[in-house]
Parts: C-alpha cells; structure tokens; sequence
C-alpha cells in the first residue's frame, strides 16, 4: 500500500430482514430498525439499518484488503445518514499515508449518492 492507492470497493446489499437479525444478534431492538409501521410513524421512509452495522461494514472492507482483522488498529466514523435495507451499500477506501508498518486509510460508506459514513479513518499494520 501506498499514498493515494484505493483499496478494493466493498459492496453489500442487507436483505429486508437484516435488522431483525441484527436486532437479535446485538440486543438492539429499537422499533426503528425492526417494525416498519413505527419506523414510518415517526417519519422515516421504513425500518433503518443499525448505525453499528454499516461501522461493521466500513471495518469489514479495511480488513478484507489488509489481510484480516489482525490488522485493524483504530476506526473512527462519522454517521451522516441512514442506511435503508435492501440498497446497495458501497464501502470506498482510499490509503491517506504509510509510515512505520502502518497505513492511515480514508473511508466513506455510500447508499446510492447519499454517503451514510463519511470521514472515516482506519489505521491498518501493514506488518
């Protein structure tokens, strides 16, 4: 890796029952991610996905192109939007600096051209 390379685009598509999985899999059950009717009473276009869910994702795509989940030293995200289920969700990453075995990589998380994560930073051990 070096300045400027991108790293390998993560792209995935949650079902329409992710959130309900992912609901029972974190103890998240907030009824905007798992009851359509609420998540539109409360003037959502439906069930959003779990902000933790697409961090997951942003950190999947870091690690897939470092090696594994060895090499991931640090994330930090911004959660600028919502993420709806079944859109593709598209995970860029672009390599800022390389210095002492470590990469310093930018990351954004795109549904269509709303970005749901923006100013991402993820430090990867190239060792």
């Amino acid at each position: 890796m070096k300045p400027g390379d991108e790293l390998p685009a993560l792209r995935v598509t949650p079902d329409r029952y992710l959130t309900v999985r992912y609901a029972g899999a974190s103890g998240d059950f907030n009824p905007i991610h798992v009851d359509e009717e609420f998540a539109r009473q409360v003037g959502l276009p439906g069930r959003i996905l779990h902000g933790l869910w697409t961090m997951a994702q942003v950190a999947r795509a870091q690690t897939e192109a470092a090696g594994g989940p060895h090499a991931l030293r640090r994330l930090s995200v911004e959660f600028r939007g919502m993420g709806l289920p079944e859109e593709e969700v598209e995970v860029t990453s672009r390599v800022r600096e390389v210095a002492d075995g470590r990469a310093i990589v930018e990351t954004v998380a795109r549904q269509g051209d709303r970005e749901i994560i923006r100013n991402a930073e993820a430090e990867l051990d190239l060792r």
